[in-house]
């Protein structure tokens, strides 16, 4: 009696080569970005405490040469609540709601990201220009896949289902 042999992936390197890719839903790839750039934005603030005498300056009541106050800190919060609000958005709204929703507050972000220089120094120019290129860059993957939002074209069968869910209509007489 012969054994039946089994192919290991040295024997069928075509196995070992071909990797499945599934096509993400638009709205995972937008609650993941929006994820991305929420870590991203409390990193780059976090890391802004390294710099040298910001914490001296923070306990004398200024961040970012602005003066400490309850406007001051609920911006911020703003700032990083929405992109929270966005990823959970991205994964529950209607996907014509989400397309307009992704596009508009993406488009408003940007700005925002590219203020975060204001009080900015020349000695962290490269640091600030990285950080803002990279929230840049995942604002414009936002944008770009709330724009080339797939688009789904009626089958006949589902103009037949629609068409069978419409009330009948009888023609009006003059």
């Amino acid at each position: 009696m012969s054994m039946p042999q089994s192919h290991t992936a040295l024997e069928n390197p075509r196995s070992q080569s071909t990797l499945e890719n599934l096509r993400m839903p638009v709205q995972a790839k937008l609650a993941s970005a929006w994820t991305s750039l929420m870590f991203l934005v409390i990193y780059i603030d976090y890391f802004h405490l390294y710099q040298p005498g910001e914490i001296d300056k923070i306990r004398g009541g200024v961040i970012f040469e602005f003066d400490i106050s309850g406007t001051l800190m609920s911006i911020f919060f703003v700032i990083i609540a929405i992109p929270a609000l966005m990823a959970l958005l991205s994964m529950t709204l209607p996907a014509r709601m989400n397309r307009v929703t992704n596009l508009v507050v993406a488009s408003l972000y940007i700005p925002i990201m590219v203020f975060n220089a204001a009080g900015a120094t020349w000695d962290y120019a490269f640091y600030y220009a990285l950080t803002i290129g990279v929230e840049v860059l995942i604002l414009t993957f936002i944008l770009r896949s709330a724009w080339t939002w797939p688009r789904r074209t009626a089958s006949p069968a589902t103009l037949a289902a629609s068409l069978d869910s419409e009330p009948l209509r009888t023609p009006q007489q003059p």
